[in-house]
């Protein structure tokens, strides 16, 4: 029975990397401190009102900002923005530095990205170590229109245009 249960999650892990995603960094203020993380589980929820979805682990250094703060902002990432990505998924400092300012509501503001949403933060559904955030958007900003990073198969990569016209 374990062997199965491992065999199963095995073939989860690899369905799910071969699936790609588009690269986010979600950004919060709590207390004065910035927090955020990339995120490859944003997914437009409503264009009435505009709202969005994210997933993550409560056992993230992030969640208690996550769970004690009313606004937050997502950043939408081009290719141009990887070393961005990797600074807010592997190393602890992810503020320091000119790459981001105070924007509304006090939510950090990443700069040079592909856009960025700040939302108000409308549900915390949590599931055992993990939490769905649903966010109602109430402003944001549009960046260069470049080609956006994707995440598959463990590596970043971007989307490639195929010989079809619609």
């Amino acid at each position: 029975m374990a062997s199965d249960q491992a065999a199963f999650e095995g073939t989860f892990k690899e369905m799910f990397r071969r699936h790609a995603a588009g690269v986010a960094i979600i950004t919060v203020n709590y207390n004065g401190v910035p927090y955020g993380f990339t995120a490859t589980s944003v997914a437009s929820l409503s264009l009435h009102p505009p709202r969005f979805t994210f997933n993550m682990a409560r056992s993230s250094s992030s969640w208690p900002a996550v769970a004690n703060t009313a606004h937050i902002g997502v950043h939408m990432l081009g290719l141009e923005n990887q070393d961005l990505a990797d600074r807010f998924a592997r190393t602890t400092d992810r503020f320091e530095g000119d790459h981001w300012e105070t924007g509304p509501h006090d939510v950090p503001v990443l700069k040079d990205v592909a856009g960025w949403l700040i939302g108000k933060i409308q549900m915390r559904l949590s599931f055992e170590n993990n939490a769905v955030v649903v966010v109602e958007v109430v402003g944001g900003q549009i960046g260069d229109d470049g080609s956006p990073l994707l995440y598959h198969s463990g590596a970043y990569g971007q989307p490639v245009p195929l010989e079809y016209e619609i």
